[in-house]
């Protein structure tokens, strides 16, 4: 046997404590009745008064009141097989964890902002499935398709800058590595979400676009950043700023340019992160739902226990009721003796 809502186990509790309340009623009334009149003075004026119904009737509502708790905690067994279907969107996340995403040009800096951009998405997600790649100079498959998303939230946590030891921003390795990521199946409606400021010191982005488009992939950049740029927090743990090899101060700008091609390209279409979760609506709902067509995941059996708890609810309500029609006082006793 198998519980649906065990949560509601603790009222059972209540069950002692109503026993115990009917057995002092009941010690209560005889008190009262001794204190008014003898026991055999008391047998001829209510011949027809007896304790066993009183305990019967007690007994009754006492295990209709539990039968009713029982079934709240929705008792199953027996069971069938149902094929369960699903459908929806592969979704590749592509995160930039390379040292330019630690600028705080938006708030606290661009990474987290990125980290609660994705933790937005997963919420909004209707089926999905989702994976999670993270780049810099190399790029890595951190959680791979899946619908558990709370799995995927997990890795989103250990996102940081220090997270891949290869230094530089290789978006074009970060799409190949999506789309293998994705699969080969043609039969698959597929969407890679490019979260970076565009930096990159690798080249061949759009070769490696074009090679995302020939998979079927769309690819949806998301901006973080802004044109003015901003520099770069020194990791020395003293402040400052990082330098380049002149002693200049390391600016780090968005290329908004680069993203807009990529998006181009692919078939997808590109947005800057603004303050709140727009950019996600646009892009999810507005943009990858419209843009991407769902496909049916592969079918799966699923084990689907049977609900029994109308039986207890049905015997409860019956033995109440039945307590109702239940005299403590026997009918036709003649009370003129």
């Amino acid at each position: 046997m198998r519980f649906g809502d065990p949560s509601y186990l603790y009222m059972l509790l209540l069950i002692p404590f109503l026993i115990i309340f009917f057995i002092y009623a009941l010690r209560t009334r005889e008190k009262l009745l001794a204190s008014f009149c003898d026991r055999k003075l008391l047998e001829r004026l209510s011949p027809g008064i007896k304790k066993n119904r009183y305990l019967f009737k007690s007994f009754i509502l006492v295990m209709g009141l539990s039968l009713l708790i029982f079934a709240l905690i929705k008792p199953r067994w027996g069971f069938h097989w149902e094929e369960i279907k699903r459908e929806g969107i592969d979704i590749i996340i592509a995160m930039d964890v390379s040292d330019s995403m630690s600028a705080e040009d938006v708030k606290p800096n661009r990474l987290e902002r990125a980290k609660r951009k994705v933790s937005d998405l997963l919420k909004m997600l209707e089926g999905d499935r989702i994976g999670l790649v993270a780049f810099s100079g190399r790029s890595f498959v951190l959680c791979p398709l899946t619908l558990d998303y709370r799995a995927c939230q997990i890795f989103v946590e250990y996102l940081d800058t220090d997270l891949i030891p290869v230094k530089g921003t290789a978006i074009a390795d970060a799409i190949r590595k999506s789309v293998q990521a994705l699969g080969k199946k043609k039969n698959r409606s597929k969407a890679l979400i490019l979260i970076t400021d565009g930096e990159d010191h690798e080249g061949d982005v759009l070769s490696a676009a074009a090679e995302a488009k020939e998979e079927g992939v769309k690819v949806f950049p998301i901006g973080i950043g802004n044109d003015k740029g901003s520099p770069l927090p020194a990791r020395n743990g003293q402040g400052g700023f990082k330098k380049d090899s002149n002693g200049e101060i390391i600016i780090s700008k968005l290329n908004e340019l680069s993203l807009q091609k990529i998006a181009s390209e692919t078939g997808g279409s590109y947005v800057r992160s603004v303050t709140g979760d727009l950019d996600l609506e646009n892009i999810y709902k507005k943009e990858i739902k419209k843009k991407t067509e769902k496909k049916k995941f592969k079918s799966a059996s699923e084990k689907k226990w049977e609900e029994r708890f109308q039986w207890f609810v049905l015997a409860g309500f019956c033995l109440i009721a039945g307590e109702f029609f239940i005299r403590e006082i026997r009918e036709g006793v003649n009370h003129n003796g």
